[in-house]
């Protein structure tokens, strides 16, 4: 079979690689596209994924959005009119939608963001079989026109599908050697801080004014006693990072595209503005705060399970900080932590929960001939 994928971002590629890689075994031919954005195609390289790059990012504003995606959706007509495929495979891609739809191609998606309704308006409706988590209720999806005998539940969230790899090795050779890159002090615990997609159509000003005052007082707080690392998304915000903290000794602002699993395994506390790497550290072990002011369905399932805080002022964030920070106690010295058999409650909950859930993997290959 012949399938394409349209991969457009690091929580695609870290999420599709695996698929990739097993079809690949199951010698199924793949295609997979991309698009020109900073952080997924070093990320692409970071984890040998071979995408080709057809269009751009839109940005922030909406006709660019507009024009970028409508170019994008035109010179992947041809692409895919000459690969031929009989699948294609996008976490709700508007450019593969619009192209599969257009030239007859059964697609599949996978979605587990109805908070980001532009995409989902363009996406879902046009989708032959839509595969999302069981923690988003089905009406997010037929409210939207879709069949509910079209829509495959796992009992999984989309970071299973790398955590489990990523969890078979130790990687302690590669967390030393990113402490050194970065000139992490070792000798004092390190928050890594996660800024906000503030490009994406369902982030607004007052969002972004939101979690930057927050960052600031981490910042103002606990620069002195703590290293604290921030991953911005895109050039300009390393910029700006760069420019607000440049003179605050203990404040790294990450300036390349880096493999943000290592990160969260050297750090010992998660400040996270968006929603995938959130879960992502809570599944690892990981404390985790959340600072924004956005709501998901799978945020709320692990503020349930008590694997993330939740905060939106600056008084509990640092109080919170505090807390856990003072459990875990002084990084001195310290060995790094294996996940498997530390006894800490977040990460004893978080293994009970990866043990738990499906392959979304699994899933999807049953419906490879079926739509």
């Amino acid at each position: 079979m012949r399938i394409w994928f349209d991969i457009l971002t690091p929580k695609q590629i870290m999420f599709f690689k695996y698929f990739v890689d097993t079809l690949k075994e199951d010698d199924h031919e793949i295609l997979c596209t991309g698009r020109d954005y900073r952080e997924a195609k070093e990320l692409a390289k970071i984890k040998k994924l071979d995408i080709h790059t057809i269009g751009k990012h839109g940005g922030d504003n909406k006709f660019e959005k507009l024009n970028t995606s409508t170019e994008r959706a035109f010179l992947l007509s041809s692409v895919i009119n000459s690969f031929k495929p009989d699948l294609t495979v996008s976490f709700s891609s508007p450019e593969a939608s619009r192209v599969a739809f257009g030239l007859g191609i059964k697609h599949y998606i996978f979605n587990d963001s109805p908070h980001a309704t532009a995409v989902a308006k363009l996406t879902v409706p046009l989708a032959d079989r839509l595969f999302s988590p069981w923690v988003i209720p089905l009406r997010e999806w037929t409210k939207l026109g879709f069949k509910k005998d079209r829509i495959t539940q796992y009992k999984a969230l989309d970071p299973i599908v790398w955590i489990k790899k990523e969890l078979q090795f130790n990687g302690t050779h590669e967390i030393l050697k990113m402490q050194k890159k970065l000139k992490i002090d070792n000798t004092k615990q390190t928050i890594l801080i996660r800024p906000e997609e503030i490009k994406a159509s369902y982030i607004t000003d007052k969002n972004v004014k939101s979690s930057i005052g927050l960052i600031d007082e981490v910042v103002k707080q606990f620069s002195d006693e703590y290293n604290i690392l921030i991953l911005a998304r895109y050039l300009d915000q390393v910029d700006f990072y760069k420019y607000r903290f440049e003179k605050r000794g203990g404040t790294k602002i990450i300036e390349t595209v880096t493999d943000g699993t290592i990160l969260l395994k050297l750090a010992d506390l998660f400040v996270g503005a968006g929603g995938t790497m959130s879960a992502e550290a809570a599944l690892m072990g990981k404390p985790v705060i959340s600072i924004t002011p956005i709501n998901f369905y799978v945020e709320k399932y692990l503020i349930k399970m008590g694997l993330i805080k939740k905060v939106k002022n600056s008084f509990t964030l640092t109080k919170y900080i505090k807390n856990i920070l003072s459990q875990r106690g002084t990084t001195k010295n310290k060995k790094i932590p294996n996940i498997k058999s530390d006894p800490n409650t977040i990460q004893e909950i978080s293994l009970k929960i990866i043990a738990e859930m499906e392959d979304p993997i699994k899933i999807f290959k049953k419906f490879l001939f079926n739509p």
